[in-house]
C-alpha cells in the first residue's frame, strides 16, 4: 500500500514540475497514471456485505470443580468460603468420607471460535477443537441473536464439527470449489479473533494441497488468522466459501504469516456423514507405506518417484486378499493417481467400506492391476524395527553374508524365496541392514535362494545402485545399496 501512495504522489509531483517548466504534461496523463493505480486491489466491501451475516461467533463453557473432594482448592473464592463461609465447619449427612463437603462445580467460560451457516434450517460448520469437551455451546449471529447449539457430530481426524441451532430462514454461505484456487489468488477470512466478532482479514493463496503430515491437503494462505478465527470461512472473490480456517504455523501462538484452511469439499464430505450417521467411517486396505525415493524409483524402473511404497501388508487384510505384496509401489487407487505417499490414506479413507476398487501397483518392472475390497479403518501401531549392527566378518559386494531361509520363515513372511542375513559390513551396514533381515528381492529378481543370490550379486555393475527388498519383523522396505567393485 505504501508503494501505491508513493507512486501516486510521484505522478502528481511530475505533473506540477512539468506545468512549471511548460512541458505541456496535461491532466489526462495524470488521470491515466492514477487510474492504473486504482485497480491494484479489489474492493472487498460487497463480499463482506453479502457474507458476514452467515458467519457466527461460537463461545463455549465448561464445568470446573469449586473445591476438590477432601481439601481446599486454589480458587480464591473457594478459599474464602472455606475459612469464613458455610464450608468452614462442614457437618451433617452430606459430608464425604474425608470429612469435607461434597464436591461442587460451577460453569465457567471455556473459549471462543467461529463458524458459518451452511443451511437455512440451522446447520453450522466449525472446527472440532472449538467445541471439544465443552459443556454448553452458544452461537451468536451478527445481529446479536444467540442460540444454544447441539453437536450433531464431530470428527477429530479432520477437525470438523457440525452444530445445529433451532432457527429458520438463516442465510447460508455458497459452497465454492477449492480445486479452482490458484497461487496468488485473493481470499478473505471472517471470524472472531480474540473474541472480536465479525473481523475481516484478506490475503492471497500461498500454496495448494499443503501436506502437513495429516490426512488433509490444506490450503495455505497469508490471511491473518488468530485464536478465535478457527472454524470460520475462507472466501474467494465470488463470496463463496472455499475453506474452513483451522490452523496457523507460529512460534509465538499468534499469526506469523502462514495460515491453513481445510478445503470445503473435504469438509462437506465429512458433514454429509455426520448428518446421516453422527460419525465418520473411513476405508482402509491394511498396508503400511513409505515414500518412494529417487534412487528406489530408478532401481525399480519407475519413470518418477510418484506412488506409495508398501512396507508391510496386514495378514488377511484387504490388500493381502487382493494380492498386494511387500515392496509393491501403489501408483493408482481407483481413478486417483497417487503422487505422494500421503495421498493414499486420504484417498482410501474417502471410500465407503465394502467398495471394490481397482488398485494399480508396480511390481518387477511393470504395472499390474488388482481389485481390493475396502475395509473399515481401525487404529493400530507398527512394530518397532531392530537396530542395525556392523561386523568385520568377510562379506560380499553388498557387505552381506546370507543363509537359506527356512520354509517356516517363508510361510510367515508370505514369500516363496529369499535369504536371511547373518553378517553385515560395508556398504550394507551404512544403508541400515542388520543381521536377521530377510532379503526377498534384488531389483526385479524374487526367485532367491543362496545360489541365485550369490550369482546375482557377483554380476551387479559396480557403478549402479541396487534395490533390495528387506523384510524386518512384519515390515518390508526397499533399501538402496551401491555394490563395491568386483
Amino acid at each position: 500500500m505504501q508503494i501505491r501512495t508513493t507512486r501516486f504522489y510521484h505522478a502528481l509531483s511530475s505533473a506540477c514540475v512539468a506545468a512549471a517548466l511548460g512541458l505541456g504534461m496535461g491532466a489526462s496523463t495524470v488521470q491515466a497514471q492514477t487510474s492504473e493505480l486504482a485497480v491494484v486491489l479489489p474492493d472487498f466491501t460487497q463480499i463482506v456485505e453479502n457474507t458476514e451475516k452467515s458467519v457466527v461467533n461460537i463461545r463455549t463453557t465448561e464445568s470446573v470443580p469449586v473445591r476438590p473432594v477432601g481439601g481446599r482448592g486454589n480458587d480464591p473464592y473457594d478459599l474464602f468460603r472455606w475459612f469464613f463461609g458455610p464450608d468452614a465447619m462442614p457437618q451433617g449427612p452430606n459430608m464425604n468420607p474425608h470429612g469435607s463437603a461434597p464436591q461442587e462445580e460451577r460453569v465457567v467460560p471455556r473459549g471462543v471460535g467461529s463458524g458459518f451457516i451452511i443451511s437455512n434450517d440451522g446447520y453450522i460448520l466449525t472446527n472440532n477443537h472449538v467445541i471439544a469437551e465443552a459443556k454448553d455451546i452458544f452461537v451468536t449471529l451478527v445481529d446479536g441473536k444467540e442460540y444454544k447449539a447441539t453437536v450433531v457430530g464431530a470428527d477429530e481426524r479432520t477437525d470438523i464439527a457440525l452444530l445445529k441451532v433451532e432457527a429458520e430462514n438463516l442465510p447460508p454461505l455458497t459452497i465454492g470449489s477449492p480445486a479452482a484456487l490458484k497461487k496468488g489468488q485473493w481470499v478473505m477470512a471472517i471470524g472472531s479473533p480474540f473474541g472480536l466478532d465479525s473481523t475481516v482479514t484478506v490475503g492471497i493463496v500461498s500454496a495448494i494441497n499443503r501436506d502437513t503430515g495429516d490426512y488433509l491437503p490444506f490450503i495455505q494462505t497469508d490471511v491473518a488468522v488468530n485464536p478465535g478465527n478457527s472454524g470460520g470461512p475462507l472466501l474467494n472473490l465470488a463470496g463463496e466459501v472455499v475453506g474452513v480456517n483451522s490452523q496457523i504455523i507460529s512460534r509465538s501462538g499468534g499469526f506469523m504469516g502462514i495460515s491453513l484452511a481445510i478445503p470445503i469439499d473435504e469438509a462437506m464430505n465429512v458433514v454429509e456423514q455426520l448428518k446421516a450417521h453422527g460419525r465418520v467411517t473411513r476405508g482402509r486396505i491394511g498396508v503400511q507405506i513409505t515414500d518412494v525415493s529417487d534412487e528406489v524409483a530408478k532401481a525399480l524402473g519407475l519413470k518418477d518417484s510418484n506412488g506409495a511404497l508398501v512396507s508391510n501388508v496386514e495378514e488377511d487384510g484387504p490388500a493381502a486378499k487382493a494380492g498386494i505384496r511387500n515392496g509393491d509401489v501403489i501408483l493408482k487407487f481407483g481413478d486417483k493417481d497417487i503422487k505422494q505417499m500421503s495421498d493414499l490414506p486420504r484417498i482410501v479413507g474417502s471410500v465407503k467400506p465394502g467398495t471394490n476398487v481397482d488398485v494399480e501397483v508396480w511390481r518387477k518392472g511393470k504395472a499390474l492391476t488388482v481389485n481390493a475390497e475396502v475395509g473399515e479403518l481401525t487404529t493400530g501401531s507398527a512394530p518397532e524395527a531392530a537396530q542395525p549392527a556392523e561386523t568385520k566378518a568377510p562379506v560380499d559386494r553388498l557387505g552381506l553374508q546370507v543363509e537359506a531361509l527356512s520354509a517356516a520363515d517363508q510361510q510367515r513372511i508370505g514369500i516363496t524365496g529369499g535369504v536371511k542375513v547373518t553378517q553385515v559390513g560395508a556398504p550394507a551396514a551404512a544403508a541400515g541392514l542388520a543381521a536377521g533381515d530377510v532379503i526377498a528381492q534384488i531389483n526385479n529378481h524374487d526367485d532367491l535362494d543362496v545360489s541365485n543370490y550369490e550369482r546375482i550379486v557377483k554380476s551387479l555393475p559396480a557403478d549402479e545402485n541396487v534395490a533390495l527388498l528387506v523384510v524386518r519383523g512384519d515390515n518390508a522396505q526397499w533399501v538402496v545399496v551401491k555394490p563395491t567393485a568386483k
